[in-house]
């Protein structure tokens, strides 16, 4: 029998699964608990590989003080790249500092600018985290996690499980080609005109700052209707 068909019938065990039913309990709880009063937060999404002299890297630190001093808080997954430099400038900036790290065989550890952190076992139960909490995204340039990061929450406004919050694609070159996948799937039907509103691709800190205080202040009960 293969490897793999032999994990896969050992995962089948239902004893497993009642446990890992406690864990993932375990994982919302202490999120729930630790995050409910944090006020109003942005979750920035970006690669781990982006190193401190990277043009993004620059820019994530740069955006998230600014994000601080307009009252916002900052969530990220906690590990290296463009979510330390996130956080960076949240620590920089004297303000809420949040990393939401995953357990993983390469042992991510969190980065040296969180001053709320938490650990997840799962990787929907974190990213329930990132939505839940935040009343923004902005995304970074990045790899596999990063783009799934991005359309799960694209996904969940586009089909109002939670409420038409702002999303930013931070970098217009980088996101240049994903535009016209964008474009692509409007021509060919797949999605409608209204999806493409759900998103701006912008490298313009003024303009983030400025839609997004004007969405979450004219809107500031939009965080309660998330599930």
């Amino acid at each position: 029998m293969l490897d793999t068909q032999k994990e896969f019938l050992e995962n089948r065990n239902p004893e497993k699964d009642v446990w890992r039913i406690f864990k993932v309990i375990s994982d919302f709880t202490d999120a729930f608990e630790t995050l409910d009063k944090i006020g109003p937060a942005v979750s920035i999404f970006g690669s781990t590989r982006a190193r401190q002299d990277d043009y993004y890297y620059k820019r994530a630190v740069q955006l998230s003080k600014k994000l601080v001093q307009k009252g916002f808080a900052i969530i990220t997954g906690g590990g290296p790249g463009l979510m330390e430099a996130a956080n960076r400038g949240a620590w920089e900036a004297g303000g809420v500092s949040i990393g939401l790290n995953i357990e993983l065989p390469s042992k991510q550890k969190l980065n040296d600018y969180v001053n709320i952190p938490l650990d997840f076992r799962y990787f929907f139960t974190r990213k329930v985290a990132f939505i839940k909490y935040a009343v923004s995204f902005i995304v970074f340039p990045g790899g596999f996690g990063t783009l799934d990061e991005c359309f799960e929450s694209l996904a969940l406004i586009q089909t109002k499980k939670i409420g038409a919050f702002p999303v930013f694609l931070y970098g217009k070159e980088f996101w240049k080609p994903m535009n016209g996948v964008f474009e692509q799937l409007l021509e060919t039907g797949y999605i409608s005109q209204a999806d493409m509103n759900l998103f701006k691709i912008t490298d313009d800190d003024n303009e983030i700052l400025n839609s997004l205080s004007a969405a979450f202040y004219n809107n500031s009960s939009n965080n309660n209707e998330k599930e």
